[in-house]
């Protein structure tokens, strides 16, 4: 990790109806294990399946970590260290012995994915760049060897400090001088081997660097204006999705435009130094949170929409030994006692479960409701409906109304002006009537009353004015 220079979509029911329609990304977490106090990797597997884990990326070969993950279907990203690259590259024979010691030893009963040569190599202080694609080739001519070089690929993740431009995203591109000696090398490479890019991309760090002009709603995936790419009207609702589009911009600008991408680092810190702008827990919640969301919705970045987004979360644990600035000791989602160091869900089933855990719970009315608000009558046994929820704010209410009338298909007639449920003329009480069509039509399924948090579940049947509201479609 280096420093360096959609809100996933305004609703949180979208998503889901997004799986049925799309294929899904997949989320996978780094395992780094700078620190003293971690647990046995044999308990950190364990940890890993209790939370739905299924893809993991590591920083070396550790022969224990690799043996506790035998068996336990979870696949595995191993590295080949930046102080190997001079060897790797200087003779096919080190690469045939590491492969034999380090891939063979373990694949297929662990589940060896891809191997990572170098990380972030153009920033390594130890000047290794131009190690780097001679040891990528002889580490997949031992792989074709020794005939495992079908299932597993080859290739290093690079920082975003290799673009010379990213802003806007359209201009993204490489730094000249990394062109021709490594970038083109590595980009046919990959695609002569049927690979793909990894790229560790942190919002973070453009944030706390242009708090000035980057909002903190747009580097976390809230509800946010979005920013316009004047150069092909694209328009950007966070700004991950951004980098990575400066990214494919640059491999596009180079002649590859069919590079797969897998951003193998992402993540926010939930510590850091007085001038680590952002750096708290509630902040890395969202954007882990969030993002998490966003890769499992479905779907691709706004220049390549179709093609859905893999992600590695950075990291599995706070690692109390690693250098550098507080941020870099918390960045875990978990402390090393396996405590969670904030609450998120990490795959489909999770948040399924979670917003559907909310929908049980019967919400009173917003403390600030007035009669002509919103009032609710007696219980109606084994019914439910879907309010607003006004402590949501106008613009989260307005917006989610919008996609609710619109996209979301909900019978918006009767809150039309001169219809029956048009007064009171107030937005908690439109929001309220689209909210529950929606929720009604699509099965009262909990997923489908919560529009980021704009929406709840009641058991007690609203009333706003004389409006009655249905209890199906």
């Amino acid at each position: 990790m280096e420093f360096s220079n959609s809100l996933f979509t305004l609703f949180f029911l979208l998503p889901f109806l997004r799986y049925v329609l799309c294929d899904s990304g997949t989320v996978g977490i780094n395992y780094g294990r700078i620190a003293d106090n971690l647990p046995p990797p044999p308990q950190v597997v364990k940890l890993l399946q209790k939370q739905g884990i299924t893809k993991v990326k590591l920083y070396d070969t550790d022969s224990t970590v690799l043996s506790a993950l035998s068996g336990s279907g979870i696949s595995v990203i191993v590295a080949l260290p930046n102080e190997q690259l001079a060897s790797a590259a200087a003779a096919q024979s080190f690469t045939d012995s590491w492969v034999q010691s380090n891939i063979l030893a373990y694949h297929p009963n662990t589940q060896i994915e891809a191997i990572s040569v170098g990380n972030e190599v153009f920033v390594d202080p130890q000047n290794t760049t131009l190690f780097l694609v001679p040891a990528m080739k002889n580490v997949y001519a031992s792989l074709a060897k020794y005939g495992v070089a079908s299932s597993i690929k080859v290739s290093s993740p690079i920082a975003l400090s290799a673009l010379q431009t990213s802003y806007p995203s359209s201009s993204g591109s490489f730094k000249t001088e990394l062109v021709e000696p490594v970038i083109k090398p590595m980009l046919n490479f990959i695609k002569q081997t049927g690979s793909y890019l990894m790229v560790n991309a942190y919002p973070f760090f453009a944030y706390t660097a242009n708090t000035d002009t980057i909002s903190l709603d747009y580097a976390l995936f809230r509800d946010n204006p979005g920013v316009v790419d004047q150069s092909n009207g694209l328009v950007y609702k966070s700004l991950f999705e951004a980098q990575i589009d400066a990214v494919f911009a640059a491999t596009n600008a180079l002649g590859f435009n069919d590079i797969k991408m897998v951003v193998s680092e992402t993540g926010w810190p939930s510590k850091g130094d007085e001038n680590e702008i952002g750096a708290s827990e509630p902040n890395a919640a969202a954007y882990n949170g969030n993002l998490v969301r966003r890769v499992l919705a479905g779907g691709g970045t706004p220049l390549r929409p179709e093609e859905p987004l893999d992600v590695y979360l950075f990291a599995l644990f706070n690692e109390n030994q690693k250098n550098g600035p507080t941020s870099e000791r918390n960045y875990g989602l978990f402390y090393p006692n396996e405590q969670k160091v904030y609450d998120i869900p990490l795959t489909a089933e999770a948040i399924i479960m979670n917003n559907e855990s909310k929908s049980q719970v019967v919400a009173k009315p917003p403390s600030n409701s007035g009669g002509d608000a919103g009032d609710f009558s007696t219980s109606t046994v084994g019914q439910t409906w879907c309010v607003a929820n006004e402590q949501a704010g106008e613009k989260r209410l307005q917006a989610a109304l919008d996609y609710a009338c619109g996209e979301g298909g909900a019978d918006c007639r009767p809150i039309q002006p001169g219809a029956a449920c048009y007064n009171p003329k107030n937005l908690v009480a439109h929001a309220s009537y689209a909210f529950n069509s929606f929720y009604q039509r699509n099965g009262r399924g909990g997923w489908t009353c919560d529009f980021s948090g704009a929406a709840y579940v009641v058991t007690q049947p609203p009333k706003f004015g004389n409006c009655k509201f249905p209890t199906a479609g």
